[in-house]
């Protein structure tokens, strides 16, 4: 048998490789939500004043696939309607359209955030108070629907706070 110096140093070693191959799984954040090739990250909106008839929804979806997606919409009952959003700036003129659809490219993401392409909820059924949440419904045309719950920030938010 081994002296017992030898037989610690033994020990230590197959301890050592044996939790070097111990594989233990990465968590996804709770405000991330995968669904197919895509995964949601983070949504969130601003709180509202209390007559506010609007706000918006804000998110990142990242497609790992090889195949492009679309956002084709959002539904909610915090909301009569949702409408996705682009906005732009031309100059010092920020403009906002409506569009049908929002490519989710392969490989790539879509973001919607503040100054930028955002759901805009319409026809608010009561305001959206910092630190509550709602569910949305993502419509997507391949990933179908996908479930979200929505977290109630600060109305100066500018990021997604976790």
């Amino acid at each position: 048998m081994f002296p017992p110096a030898r037989r610690s140093v033994l020990i230590l070693a197959l301890a050592l490789a044996l939790s070097s191959s111990v594989v233990v799984p990465t968590r996804a954040s709770a405000h991330e939500i995968p669904a197919g090739t895509l995964t949601i990250s983070h949504p969130w909106s601003r709180a509202t004043a209390a007559s506010a008839k609007v706000g918006a929804l804000y998110l990142t979806v990242a497609n790992a696939g090889a195949e492009a997606d679309r956002l084709l919409g959002v539904s909610t009952e915090v909301a009569e309607r949702c409408e996705l959003h682009l906005s732009g700036t031309s100059g010092e003129v920020m403009s906002m359209q409506m569009v049908d659809q929002v490519e989710v490219p392969a490989g790539g993401s879509a973001s919607f955030a503040p100054k930028g392409a955002h759901v805009m909820l319409m026809g608010l059924k009561a305001p959206l108070k910092k630190g509550t949440s709602y569910s949305a419904i993502l419509h997507f045309e391949k990933a179908g629907d996908v479930t979200v719950e929505v977290k109630v920030q600060g109305i100066a938010d500018l990021e997604p706070v976790d």
